[in-house]
């Protein structure tokens, strides 16, 4: 069935009913059209005339951007409404960088079709460019960072999350384009090792923020030489090497790092370099079941200003690893000790008699810890709030340390 026409001179528009959207039907359905809104999800383009409109921001992102055409009534020219493409957004990139010349900040994220020639004109109109996310973007490989790299000199945040094509040879097209880079996130780029790593220190000397959880590729001797600027660091599930560790530790300036279920390929701790982070203030090692009582010892004595250590899961710490946190960290406000099968009621008095800052004690499931020995805990330490939900991650907050300023 055939509906519509236009309002201002009759003109029919071949609006099928069949063609209506109601996939949303409900409350907001309802209040589209009590505005006169109503959704096509194709419609007879012959009856139109089409204007596309792009409009220009300094930032943008294809989650809150929908580039849109403009449908005129083909007889009389009045505005009749607006037409969507959803699915090629990709095709979209160019046009909107043309006209587009002073953004900051582009997020594809999510674009697995985007491949390397809809890069071509960042590449080409990118000199703006401060942030450019690529998160989950699997289809770019290094030639596509290449172009990025070549045209977009201003970058100082990156995101190349799950880019599963992205090897050692894409980011060291990255560090040589790109020395303010300050942020990157290479988050389960599998394809990197510590030569890229390298790369990206020895050329890009004011990088604050790395992301490298689930690169099983690298063990961490790339950290070498880094600068003293690198403050924060995720490595979720990774491979390091104790030698890797003492690399890491090498810039001097981490304040906070993520070894959140560390593997070993020996199976051994590696975990005793921590201890020479000096500046450290929040460490997360949970399910780090290869942690020994040698490396928390360590960590507790030379990391004189900690302020959050979790310890969940963590069953190789026995008395020797409680009494040496109680005994030295004197900063410590916020520990997590959630499942610990190794931490006793000694344990616990060592950590009441001890940690004279701490304010928060997230503890559940440790079955060596009796009633009596909470108890105690609870009537020598009252201001000590207990927390029995266990936190899977811990300190700042990635979008912030990845938000442009």
């Amino acid at each position: 069935m055939s509906i519509g026409s236009c309002g201002s001179c009759g003109y029919a528009l071949n609006l099928s009913s069949s063609n209506r959207s109601t996939s949303d039907v409900g409350s907001s359905y309802q209040k589209s059209l009590k505005k006169g809104l109503i959704s096509f999800t194709s419609i007879d383009l012959s009856r139109f005339t089409q204007v596309d409109e792009i409009s220009c921001f300094p930032f943008l992102t294809w989650r809150s951007y929908r580039p849109k055409t403009k449908l005129l009534c083909r007889k009389c020219g009045s505005s009749i409404g607006y037409g969507y493409v959803y699915k090629e957004h990709a095709q979209c990139l160019p046009k909107m960088l043309a006209r587009s010349p002073y953004l900051k900040l582009i997020s594809l994220a999510g674009l697995n079709e985007l491949s390397d020639s809809a890069l071509y004109e960042v590449g080409v109109s990118g000199t703006s460019l401060q942030s450019f996310s690529l998160y989950s973007c699997s289809g770019i490989t290094d030639d596509g960072l290449a172009q990025v790299s070549i045209g977009c000199p201003n970058l100082v945040i990156v995101e190349l999350y799950r880019c599963l094509n992205i090897t050692d040879l894409g980011l060291e097209s990255l560090s040589k384009g790109c020395h303010s880079l300050k942020s990157l996130n290479l988050g389960y780029c599998t394809a990197i090792s510590d030569r890229g790593i390298s790369s990206i220190f020895r050329n890009c000397r004011n990088i604050c923020a790395l992301i490298i959880s689930y690169c099983r590729g690298v063990s961490g001797v790339g950290f070498r030489g880094c600068p003293s600027t690198l403050s924060y660091l995720e490595a979720e599930s990774c491979m390091l090497s104790p030698e890797g560790m003492l690399d890491i530790s090498s810039g001097g300036g981490l304040q906070y790092i993520n070894l959140y279920n560390l593997r070993s390929s020996a199976g051994l701790d590696c975990l005793g370099g921590v201890g020479s982070m000096k500046k450290l203030r929040v460490l997360n090692l949970r399910m780090c079941r290869n942690l020994t009582d040698d490396s928390v010892v360590a960590i507790a004595s030379g990391c004189p200003l900690i302020e959050e250590w979790s310890l969940a899961v963590c069953h190789g710490v026995r008395l020797p690893g409680w009494s040496a946190i109680g005994l030295n960290c004197n900063k410590l406000r916020i520990l997590h000790v959630n499942r610990c099968r190794n931490i006793c009621d000694q344990g616990l008095q060592a950590l009441k008699d001890g940690c004279v800052r701490l304010e928060v004690l997230h503890i559940h499931g440790c079955g060596k810890i009796t009633n009596n020995g909470l108890a105690l805990f609870s009537i020598t330490r009252p201001s000590v709030k207990q927390m029995v939900d266990e936190a899977m991650s811990i300190g700042p907050s990635i979008e912030d340390l990845f938000r442009l300023q």
